[in-house]
């Protein structure tokens, strides 16, 4: 009798090991799809060692029955963010590590609950969330209480718990890919996907307390191909067969670089560590060379717009006439992109700071409240801008009635909630038609103005059942080669397409289409199109795209619209190299005159000599060379037949490895403010 319990007590030791590893195989079902991948094997030592915890925690008491209590307690609660996870998951397609679960879980309760309900309850979320009970309620059913162990059995638990921890790591640090993500290129998408949710919680904890590597590797930016932005030029005209003039060589400008006096070498050694590691960074940096564009848009207006799920393919010469105007009759991008990392929060954080959001959908918070940032609107107020931040959607979401006041702008943030219910006469359901409609005529007469939108209509859900604007414009999409869901997507764009035809023509009825410049980008890809894992892929994503879609750089193309009135009477200025939201504040700041430091922000202006070079959180990168993905470890030459400079591709990951620490590095402390109040 004896014996036979002895051998349920060892039993119930691997319990929650086997606990976890059954929760990290369902997660990794219902997102990433191939449960049978290297990751699926790195994470069950990790599983057996995080495993061990739950064993002691449940063997601690005497009494048995409060031992069954705890064990039944803690295969409930483990679950939990295991079934967060998957959601978030088939939401945005990322996952979101604990200050932007914690951070948002109250914002998408109380914004979007009809959104939070539609994901759960049905078939698919039902299955979901009863497969993550499944342990717990099995053991209600069939498990015998644990009874204590004494100190010699902890000893054994506690030991064969670090002998599989220090297995697991020896693993990953024996392969140089993995032990990349672990380590300097770590990142909590990556180390989930590589070693399971529990050491990405592990590590996001780790670097949450302590900090990552924060020092920076000595590095020159390897030179690639000369971009085609450095030098734009007009599209040319057809060949004709009459005689033309001999061109002439422009002669050479010396512009001078955007390049401020800083104090990077601490005159008054005020610097604490982390800013002298940022100051020693940026000091080893080439700044980049003004241009001909260099204040080609000083003194006229600004409108920026971070428009929701909008992406390229909603442009169409007859569908959406302005929107086609806008993207062809100014600067045109034939390779932008906008890289999801953080939800709309994060979409617009990139937009709007030039940094990549480290913190997650806290980034925006964190940077507001420092006491400089590099938001353009700080220096267009300084020199008499007026206007406001607009969004028709609830001004608590994301805080945004804390961090969009803190941006600057003279009348202040109106959301629903804080003013824009006022002027449109709702308190929700404003399209963007009615946003654009209403807020416009209370600026159009107070130039120079300097206004930001964020929109709304284009929010999932698409149905035709669920989404009045899509409803609203159904008809215009009826007759499209789409799936409902797809068109349902296209036309709820129709109501940004309304609101941006009522703008440019009440700009052109006031005489200043000419002295106004239009940026607009999406936040994010339309997430909202695909609700399931990556087992099924993306194919209401694919269906838009026109391609499946098998990678980061395929999903996150975009557009991006750079307008003015004026450039309309010029051939078109046309960008090749690669560019993404991160390249949009240089671009602004040199284009409406204002001095900065190239240096300190770790995007381009798309115009300079400066490489092209876009990167992510999660170290993709591309360059007119080619596309690195971290994931596999692989570099796919734009040219294959061309050769790479020498230790092209080490050299380019050391650059975004600094870069990705630069962002990180600034959210960590007020280096702005540092560095701009102190001189």
């Amino acid at each position: 009798m004896k014996n036979q319990e002895g051998k349920r007590v060892r039993a119930l030791r691997w319990l929650f090991p086997l606990a976890l590893a059954y929760y990290e195989i369902v997660l990794r079902a219902f997102t990433l799809g191939g449960v049978f991948r290297v990751g699926t094997l790195l994470l069950l030592p990790f599983c057996c060692a995080f495993g061990g915890v739950g064993c002691l925690l449940t063997t601690l008491s005497k009494n048995r029955r409060v031992n069954y209590g705890v064990t039944a307690a803690l295969l409930f609660l483990t679950a939990v963010p295991f079934a967060v996870e998957a959601f978030v998951y088939r939401e945005f397609r990322i996952f979101y590590d604990l200050r932007a679960v914690l951070g948002g879980a109250g914002d998408v309760a109380a914004g979007f609950g009809s959104e939070v309900a539609r994901l759960v309850f049905n078939l698919r979320g039902i299955f979901c969330v009863a497969c993550f009970l499944l342990p717990g309620i099995l053991y209600l059913l069939f498990g015998t209480a644990p009874k204590a162990i004494g100190g010699r059995d902890r000893g054994m638990v506690l030991a064969q718990s670090a002998a599989f921890y220090v297995i697991g790591v020896l693993v990953i640090h024996a392969l140089p890919a993995l032990s990349r993500t672990y380590g300097e290129e770590y990142s909590f998408n990556g180390a989930v996907d590589r070693f399971g949710l529990l050491t990405g919680v592990e590590l996001d904890t780790r670097h949450a307390l302590f900090g990552g590597d924060t020092g920076f590797e000595q590095v020159e930016m390897p030179q690639t191909l000369a971009a085609s932005a450095s030098a734009p030029e007009a599209e040319a005209p057809e060949a004709s067969t009459e005689a033309v003039p001999e061109a002439t060589e422009e002669p050479v400008v010396d512009y001078g670089y955007n390049q401020l006096d800083l104090p990077l070498d601490d005159p008054d050694g005020k610097a604490d560590d982390a800013t002298r590691e940022l100051n020693a960074y940026v000091s080893t940096l080439t700044p980049s060379k003004k241009n001909k564009y260099t204040g080609r848009f000083a003194g006229k207006n600004l409108i920026i717009i971070t428009a929701e799920a909008f992406t390229r393919e909603v442009i169409d010469p007859e569908r959406t006439p302005t929107l086609y105007r806008l993207a062809t009759k100014g600067v045109q991008f034939t390779d932008y992109y906008q890289f999801a990392g953080a939800g709309t929060s994060g979409g617009e954080y990139q937009q709007v700071f030039g940094l990549l959001p480290m913190e997650g959908i806290d980034s925006f918070k964190i940077m507001t409240r420092k006491s400089y940032n590099m938001a353009i609107n700080q220096e267009l107020a300084i020199r008499g801008y007026q206007g406001a931040a607009y969004h028709n959607g609830t001004s608590t979401f994301y805080d945004r009635d804390e961090t969009h006041v803190r941006l600057g702008y003279s009348d202040g943030f109106l959301a629903n909630g804080s003013g824009l219910e006022e002027l449109t006469g709702s308190d929700w359901d404003t399209s963007d038609k009615d946003l654009f409609e209403k807020t416009v005529p209370t600026y159009i007469d107070r130039q120079p103005f300097s206004c930001y939108y964020m929109t709304v209509s284009a929010h999932t859900p698409y149905g035709f059942d669920n989404n009045a604007w899509a409803a609203k414009h159904r008809d215009e999409v009826e007759d499209l080669p789409y799936s409902d869901k797809v068109k349902g997507y296209l036309a709820s764009n129709l109501e940004l397409e309304a609101g941006l035809t009522y703008l440019i023509n009440t700009l052109e009825e006031k005489g200043i289409a000419d002295d106004t410049v239009i940026c607009m980008t999406g936040d994010h890809f339309p997430y909202g199109l695909d609700d399931g894992g990556s087992s099924e892929g993306l194919p209401y994503l694919s269906e838009l795209y026109g391609y499946q879609v098998e990678n980061g750089f395929q999903r996150d193309h975009n557009c991006w619209i750079l307008w003015c009135g004026e450039l309309e009477d010029e051939e078109p200025i046309v960008i090749d190299s690669p560019t993404s939201s991160l390249d949009i504040l240089p671009t602004l700041y040199n284009l409406f005159g204002i001095d900065f430091d190239s240096r300190v922000l770790p995007g381009r202006d798309v115009f300079s000599d400066a490489p092209a070079l876009v990167f992510t959180m999660g170290y993709d990168w591309a360059t007119d060379l080619g596309q690195y993905i971290h994931d596999t470890d692989t570099f796919t030459p734009a040219d294959p037949s061309a050769t790479l400079p020498a230790n092209y591709v080490e050299s380019m990951k050391t650059v975004v490895r600094n870069k990705v620490r630069f962002c990180s590095g600034v959210l960590d402390t007020d280096y702005y403010g540092w560095l701009f109040w102190s001189m």
